[in-house]
């Protein structure tokens, strides 16, 4: 099953959070197990992702559209946080890592998101590409620990489970960021490059 994570494992951006292209468009396979498939899904989503959000600088991170507050910035913050909470949190049953674990996000639940504007391109790229290859270990432990009904317990989702909730999440905020991308700098498209 580790072979379903490795195949996968990739990075999206370069140091400069610039879209790595001519690496191949991950595509989910037509015919494979369960694990191919979802971890096909969610490798496409990170991608579309990376894609849409890669490139830019401070201001192109900080742009909204009319009527919302979101940013690029923002998006890739709060999936940063995202991977880490379900790797950490929800398939290995830890508490929340840092620098997540010193927000009050009772207090804070938009921390994430606001707190954006106040990081370098260099550190948003940097702390989601980072996060992504946290999650692509604990995800391929998991795998080779059961597999997608590994943790199925009275106190943990199953990993089918959390890997379905990441494609959710991903496909949600590719949607946000197809739209801010395109108020930036008018790139459309929902698959990115070959």
């Amino acid at each position: 099953m580790t072979d379903a994570v490795d195949e996968h494992q990739r990075s999206y951006l370069d140091e400069q959070g610039r879209y790595l292209a001519g690496q191949g468009r991950p595509e989910p396979p037509v015919a494979a197990d369960e694990a191919a498939t979802l971890l096909g899904y969610l490798e496409r989503q990170r991608a579309t992702f990376a894609w849409k959000c890669g490139g830019l600088d401070a201001a192109g991170l900080r742009a909204t559209v009319e009527g919302s507050a979101m940013t690029l910035g923002g998006m890739l913050k709060h999936l940063a946080r995202f991977e880490d909470d379900m790797s950490a949190e929800w398939i290995q049953g830890r508490g929340q890592l840092p620098p997540w674990n010193s927000v009050d996000w009772d207090v804070e639940g938009d921390w994430d998101w606001r707190t954006a504007a106040d990081d370098t391109p260099e550190q948003l790229y940097g702390r989601w590409t980072d996060a992504v290859a946290r999650s692509l270990a604990v995800i391929a432990a998991a795998m080779a620990e059961g597999g997608p009904e590994r943790h199925a317990t009275e106190h943990l989702p199953s990993l089918r489970y959390v890997l379905l909730n990441m494609i959710e999440e991903y496909a949600r905020h590719n949607g946000h960021a197809d739209l801010i991308r395109e108020s930036v700098d008018g790139l459309v498209g929902h698959d990115p490059p070959e």
